[in-house]
């Protein structure tokens, strides 16, 4: 048995205000579970995106959250939970004034195939793209699959 405090978890380079890796802290093996706090106008990822082959479950603490769905956005409040199948396209965020804090979940825990969909400043338009960390790993850097323009983003 292994127990943390969500406030003693190091935060994770991310989009949203506070990611903090429980699964990571615990020494989970088969499930991921991060813990997010978003600010207005924060998502959990990074893109649009998918896992080949991992299950995701967002459980919402506080405040409302808002995915975008291949069927269409989908409010999720507190005390509520939304699933996403393997392969299915999804990107939570903070369309309200007031803070959302949620738990994340996903098995299996590592997952090397993602798709990511961005809008690229260049193309004008959700491409497909590649999240690698910045030389001196301070922030993350989207680069455009389809014309290799680079979009950094700074957590």
């Amino acid at each position: 048995m292994k127990r943390v405090s969500v406030d003693d978890v190091d935060q994770w380079m991310s989009p949203a205000r506070s990611k903090r890796s429980l699964s990571n802290a615990l020494g989970a093996e088969h499930l991921a579970m991060n813990h997010y706090v978003l600010d207005p106008d924060e998502s959990f990822g990074f893109g649009y995106h998918r896992h080949a082959d991992q299950e995701e479950i967002f459980y919402v603490l506080e405040g409302t959250a808002t995915f975008e769905t291949e069927d269409g956005d989908v409010a999720v409040s507190a005390g509520e939970a939304i699933r996403f199948a393997p392969g299915e396209w999804q990107l939570g965020r903070n369309e309200t004034d007031e803070q959302v804090v949620a738990l994340a979940l996903g098995a299996p825990a590592e997952t090397d195939e993602i798709d990511v969909l961005r809008t690229c400043p260049d193309c004008g338009e959700r491409r497909s793209v590649r999240i690698e960390p910045t030389p001196d790993r301070d922030a993350l850097v989207a680069i455009c699959e389809d014309c290799g323009a680079e979009t950094v983003r700074h957590s």
